[in-house]
């Protein structure tokens, strides 16, 4: 089996910004803490959760390097480092190593796509390039393309490659791909609504976005999957459903972010073109929030 990167919660964490739309370093400092202490078992910066694609390379680099000194080897710290151009994934996967990263999180290109032969040449040379554990990610809803399950068991056999972020949805697709991988391939769940479902099949966690507000929730129905409490997890995970779905209810991570907010933490908007929360999910938000005891 390949070495595993980590196995349980791992929080896909916001990029706090001030008004001024700079980074708030001081509130990712106070969120890092916040999630250790609730029992999240890795760090994902970077991702689209944090808000990557409008990032500067300097912030990029910078927000890697901050969260490995914050964490400080309490947790592994996997870094965001995904292109849809093949070089510039490699440069920043070797930034990333620099900065003292414990992995590597890849999406697949997108906008530009490419075929299932495309994406084996991707990520085999962004994990020729660099000693770290890869994860690819795999999100069709933002990027329009889909890894197979054949195209898994090709990218398995890369000793680089270690696991996937599933955010696919298809939980067949899922289950052929533990099928024809086994301990080639890692799983996580990409979708918190999917956790229980996921593990179920052998996966080995979750990079979530809910572990932003209810981090010891997500670690426990992470845990009881692996004591094999398979029936208390899915409890956890159907009573969580309706705050997960408000989550979702405004493009990630607008109501994220503003559950944040609301919380008391000072993470402020998401950078354009993100607009505020729509109306419609901000209610439905708040009433999510406070029917969990989440705010006031």
């Amino acid at each position: 089996m390949k070495k595993t990167v980590f196995t349980g919660s791992g929080v896909a964490i916001v990029t706090p910004m001030r008004a001024d739309g700079s980074i708030h370093y001081d509130e990712l400092a106070r969120l890092i803490d916040v999630q250790i202490d609730g029992g999240t078992d890795a760090i994902i910066i970077c991702g689209t959760t944090g808000e990557s694609s409008t990032l500067t390379d300097q912030e990029h680099v910078d927000l890697i390097g901050f969260a490995v000194e914050k964490t400080a080897g309490r947790v592994p710290v996997v870094a965001g480092a995904g292109s849809n151009d093949t070089r510039y994934a490699i440069w920043l996967s070797e930034e990333s190593k620099k900065a003292g990263a414990d992995a590597l999180l890849h999406v697949t290109p997108y906008y530009n796509k490419t075929s299932q032969t495309g994406l084996v040449r991707h990520f085999n040379a962004i994990a020729d390039a660099t000693d770290l554990p890869v994860i690819v990610y795999n999100v069709p809803s933002r990027t329009g393309l889909d890894i197979k399950p054949a195209t898994y068991a090709e990218l398995a056999k890369h000793p680089n490659i270690v696991a996937t972020k599933e955010a696919g949805g298809n939980i067949s697709a899922i289950a052929q791909t533990a099928a024809l991988c086994g301990d080639n391939l890692g799983i996580y769940s990409g979708n918190d609504d999917q956790i229980t479902a996921i593990m179920a099949l052998g996966g080995l966690g979750v990079i979530s976005v809910a572990a932003n507000i209810i981090p010891r929730v997500i670690h426990d129905m992470v845990a009881l999957c692996l004591e094999n409490k398979m029936a208390e997890s899915r409890s956890l995970q159907l009573s969580y459903l309706e705050l997960i779905n408000a989550l979702f209810a405004d493009v990630n991570p607008i109501p994220v972010k503003e559950a944040l907010c609301m919380m008391g933490y000072d993470v402020g908007l998401g950078r354009a073109p993100l607009a505020p929360i729509e109306p419609a999910a901000k209610a439905r938000l708040t009433e999510a929030l406070k029917a969990y005891g989440l705010i006031g």
